[in-house]
């Protein structure tokens, strides 16, 4: 085991390779009582900690960061712009900033590459059909531009995207002045990526991983359980070990102190064992997943390029 490696951006930025996921659920009870988990996290070692807007967690991130009494700068935080938000960015931001009561963020991610429709009274605003409002404009790269002017003001010390395909990502980097330092997407072993993963590392972009474990589904793998017994520590442990050995970054969510503990010990696994588990892959998507209509936040998976 080893202590989280640093992996260095594009523009320079250090970002721990293993991160805190902080989605806080749906209600606002469960939002709220986000902040001690969160604490226990920063006092266990974690120094990166991911949130968003829609995460509804940007205030407890705050709030656990200043009673933690570790230095802010020691403490790399992504939060992200939600789609609803696509044409408002500096608005967006500046009410990231004031829910955690910070100055700055280390990361901001675009968090969707589609646009839905802005209601200030509505988060979600729908069709008649039940399906989220898509809006054409601003595009992606509109919205870009914006955050390329975010990354000037200082507010945000590195700028990316989360869930572009490679088809997005193309067509993002026709107008992008500054190359997005990370694309954070689903990805586990049942979903391995390798094709985006070699296109954006051929563009110097890194991917962090979110449900990198793959909840229970991949855990319970019986590859993974015999390998979470060969090296005598957690199914939930080789696979966070199998994204650091692929050069990517993850943020599990744990609120349980024990497996927070475990996936900050980083374990080293053989080239072997790691090819192993990217034969897992099957394509397969574990949280979000075009549904009845066959559509993702109002995109189809057309769109989205999957």
């Amino acid at each position: 085991m080893s202590s989280v490696p640093l992996i260095k951006l594009n523009n320079g930025v250090l970002m721990p390779a293993i991160g805190l996921g902080c989605w806080g659920g749906l209600t606002l009870e469960t939002r709220a009582a986000s902040k001690h988990w969160i604490l226990n996290a920063l006092k266990t070692g974690y120094r990166h900690l991911d949130t968003a807007l829609g995460y509804g967690t940007e205030k407890s991130v705050g709030e656990a960061i200043r009673e933690s009494g570790i230095p802010r700068e020691e403490i790399f935080v992504t939060t992200k712009l939600p789609p609803n938000h696509a044409g408002r960015v500096h608005e967006s931001l500046q009410e990231s900033l004031t829910n955690a009561g910070l100055d700055y963020y280390d990361l901001y991610l675009i968090h969707w590459p589609q646009t839905l429709y802005y209601d200030p009274n509505d988060d979600e605003p729908k069709n008649p059909d039940g399906s989220l409002i898509a809006v054409e404009s601003p595009t992606f790269n509109e919205t870009w531009a914006a955050m390329e002017q975010v990354l000037e003001s200082g507010k945000a010390k590195a700028i990316g995207i989360s869930n572009f395909s490679i088809k997005n990502v193309e067509k993002l980097l026709t107008t992008a002045k500054v190359i997005p330092a990370i694309n954070q997407v689903e990805l586990h072993p049942y979903l391995a990526q390798p094709d985006l993963l070699e296109y954006c590392r051929s563009k110097g972009i890194y991917l962090t991983a979110y449900t990198p474990t793959g909840y229970a589904t991949v855990r319970g793998d019986p590859l993974i359980i015999s390998l979470a017994e060969k090296y005598k520590t957690s199914p939930g442990q080789i696979i966070l070990g199998w994204h650091v050995a692929r050069g990517n970054l993850a943020v599990p969510k744990s609120e349980n102190p024990a497996r927070q503990r475990d996936n900050i010990s980083v374990i080293t696994l053989t080239p072997e064992d790691v090819q192993a588990i990217s034969g897992l892959d099957q394509g397969k998507r574990l949280c979000n997943k075009p549904d009845s209509q066959g559509k993702v936040f109002g995109w189809t998976a057309e769109q989205m390029g999957w």
